[in-house]
């Protein structure tokens, strides 16, 4: 299980580690950094992809990415004491991402690159620092593969030399993604295999163009795709995989007398849904909004193949407030095989979700631009130390 995500120099997220639990809810006002988060746990995701600097490109680069903020926030400046001033930076630009949990740790350092010759790619970002250690602190002792720039290595005991895995690492290429060592890096399998699995789900879309309301050909799907294309196929795999009636009664409890089934026509899955007074059963096209965004949560919760981690950004989109307790149920349920952190700002669902002893509250606010835990203090803050440049 991950235990803490740190984030530095990220949008709001000037320095930010936060403690995760086996279910996490993330709360906050509109602007307290909750998108942030979810970006930065993507992005995460993305070096496992070699990802990561094509989509910190799709975000507006790193210049739109970087903290905008002051380097350091003195008191008479939170006090309004003085004036808000830019002022010579100190450190160098930097952003860094990383998780660690109880087997193993990861983080990821990106920056500009060194001053080149002529070119119209000065500012696309270059990985200067990653490492991968054990346990959930970084410490020098525990680092098992490191990387500086183009080098990368296995780090090894005080009077070993260093076992050298590559001296031409492209700045712009992950070592997570790129490099596979199966017998002298097993750990870095490991972590890659962990984090390609994990699952995002943002805003399915349900409007009448959308792929979840066509029929679609239907192949084994023990995994929903992150835009819900799918969710036919994802359905019966749960109705003939799971043997727990599970699926029936996640339909009983958010709509009384109803029943799902699927019709293949021509090797085309259809959804249907019979619902209570109904002469006949409604297709994915005619279902409302909500009906279809609640079947999507559903397939994608209901999954024969739970991830390590699942994120979930404002599931309660599109829902009426009667169906916020069952998906947080469902939630529930879900989280007894697979870690989860839920951002939502429904009341409901949030006090729903949080009433179990399984669940940790985050809640987020702004101070002076920066996004900042609820309650954090220096000693209570969990523990987390960055791999030096």
């Amino acid at each position: 299980m991950i235990r803490t995500v740190a984030v530095q120099g990220y949008r709001s997220l000037r320095d930010l580690s936060l403690p995760l639990g086996q279910l996490t809810v993330i709360t906050g006002a509109n602007g307290s950094g909750k998108s942030s988060v979810y970006r930065s746990l993507r992005l995460l995701a993305d070096a496992a992809q070699n990802a990561v600097v094509a989509s910190l490109a799709h975000e507006g680069g790193l210049p739109s990415t970087f903290w905008a903020g002051l380097e350091t926030i003195a008191r008479g400046v939170r006090q309004g004491t003085y004036a808000v001033e830019p002022l010579k930076k100190r450190k160098v630009a930097s952003l860094k991402l990383g998780f660690g949990g109880d087997a193993y740790g990861y983080s990821i350092d990106l920056g500009y690159p060194p001053p080149p010759p002529a070119t119209l790619f000065g500012f696309d970002p270059h990985i200067k620092r990653e490492c991968i250690w054990h346990g959930a602190i970084y410490r020098k002792a525990s680092a098992l593969v490191d990387r500086r720039n183009n080098f990368v290595w296995l780090a090894t005991t005080r009077d070993e030399e260093p076992v050298m895995l590559t001296q031409h690492l492209p700045d712009t290429d992950s070592m997570l993604a790129s490099i596979a060592d199966p017998q002298r890096a097993p750990e870095m399998l490991a972590v890659r295999e962990a984090v390609r699995g994990w699952r995002f789900y943002d805003h399915f879309r349900t409007d009448s163009d959308s792929p979840a309301r066509t029929a679609q050909i239907g192949t084994f799907t023990p995994v929903l795709h992150h835009d819900g294309s799918n969710l036919a196929a994802a359905l019966q795999t749960i109705i003939e995989i799971r043997s727990d009636e599970a699926l029936a009664a996640t339909l009983e409890d958010a709509f009384p007398g109803s029943r799902l089934s699927v019709e293949a026509q021509n090797g085309r899955f259809e959804l249907h849904l019979q619902q209570h007074g109904l002469l006949r059963p409604l297709t994915a096209s005619e279902l409302s909004d909500g009906t279809l965004r609640y079947l999507l949560w559903t397939a994608a919760l209901l999954t024969p193949r739970p991830p390590e981690l699942m994120v979930l950004n404002e599931p309660e989109t599109s829902l009426h407030p009667e169906l916020l307790p069952p998906l947080a149920r469902l939630i529930l349920a879900a989280a007894k095989n697979t870690q989860i952190i839920v951002v939502s700002h429904a009341t409901t669902l949030i006090e729903t979700l949080t009433a179990t002893p399984l669940c940790t509250r985050l809640h987020l606010l702004k101070d002076f631009g920066e996004t900042k835990l609820e309650g954090a203090t220096p000693f209570n803050a969990p523990k987390w130390n960055w791999p030096a440049r």
